[in-house]
């Protein structure tokens, strides 16, 4: 077992990023944690706010691109652990515009590896070093409805621009591996939810346009099958792998439910039905459009290695953490 002493999370404002430096800070309080974001559209400060050990955080304002400044981060916090969720994520975007995906997620990536090998090879730090990698189920692209759950290893076919970004940033993470021998880890994980997560992904979205009694929009039949990751269960997951999972290795992180993303709609539509009782019934506002463009019909991660060589498996059900998502939701709204 490897413990971190001072942790660089990049993204660390968003969504995935700041529920993984609350629940390391809750579980691990005497690691050093340095937050790493740009505060693009998607960060909020906000989101750090009420840490369990704020005098072992520190937040800096950064560009991942910006490979000198990274390098002077992780100098001055003998950084010896990166946790790297920052990425472009929303594949609507990636539709509109692949090319900040490209430099982002790619570019982005690049800059990351090549700081994390420039400074731990100038001064080896007193913890083994180790760069984790964020990955995502959509590198393996659309499964047929019988077809087995991806396992570690399974070959990529990612079908959005946002998809083929994050399997480029992969193959990175590997190929810094291969040549210079950067100590890595990797994880792809389902759709992840939960509190603070920005406002344009399927969940805030269908509780959003509940609560303002706006059109919920379904693409196109609503089919589409998914599985559900509580946030905090993701960050779990990722704290078990770079303290226990071996250098190189890459597990799958995944959530226990599968639902059609029409289905989830309706649940949540009756969750706040109890919730926010004065729009209800919240299921006429359910509204099919047209179709995303090469919208996969179905994802789903084989999970067994992780149970069975860390031990984790999902500690929020999906009808406790949806119940607590809308909750958060209606709260904020006020």
């Amino acid at each position: 077992m490897r413990t971190p002493r001072s942790l660089l999370v990049t993204g660390a404002a968003g969504f995935l990023g700041s529920t993984f430096v609350h629940r390391l800070q809750a579980q691990r309080p005497t690691v050093r944690v340095v937050s790493l974001d740009a505060l693009t559209y998607a960060g909020d400060l906000a989101n750090l706010e009420g840490l369990p050990v704020p005098g072992h955080h520190t937040f800096v304002r950064a560009d991942i691109r910006d490979t000198a400044e990274v390098i002077r981060v992780m100098e001055a916090h003998a950084v010896d652990t990166v946790v790297h969720f920052a990425a472009e994520s929303h594949v609507d975007r990636s539709i509109e515009g692949p090319a900040a995906f490209l430099s982002t997620n790619v570019e982005g990536t690049a800059s990351m590896l090549e700081a994390a090998r420039t400074v731990w090879a100038a001064r080896a730090p007193e913890v083994v070093p180790r760069f984790h990698h964020i990955s995502t189920d959509e590198v393996y692209g659309d499964l047929d409805g019988d077809q087995p759950a991806a396992v570690e290893g399974d070959r990529y076919a990612p079908s959005s621009p946002y998809a083929a970004s994050k399997a480029a940033a992969d193959h990175l993470v590997h190929a810094w591996r291969r040549t210079w021998g950067l100590p890595v880890s990797l994880t792809h994980a389902s759709n992840s939810y939960g509190p603070r997560q920005y406002p344009e992904k399927l969940i805030p979205v269908v509780i959003g346009k509940a609560l303002a009694g706006q059109p919920i929009p379904i693409y196109g039949d609503g089919r589409q099958q998914r599985e559900w990751l509580h946030a905090e269960d993701h960050a779990d997951g990722v704290l078990a792998v770079i303290e226990r999972g071996a250098e190189g290795s890459v597990w799958h992180v995944g959530g226990p439910d599968t639902l059609e993303n029409r289905e989830l709609a309706g649940h949540l539509c009756a969750l706040l039905d109890e919730a926010h009782p004065e729009g209800a019934p919240h299921a006429r506002l359910m509204t099919s459009v047209p179709d995303r463009l090469g919208h996969d019909r179905r994802y789903a991660l084989d999970c067994t290695k992780i149970r069975r060589e860390l031990g984790w498996s999902p500690r929020w059900t999906l009808e406790a953490g949806l119940e607590q998502t809308v909750r958060w939701y209606v709260q904020r709204r006020g």
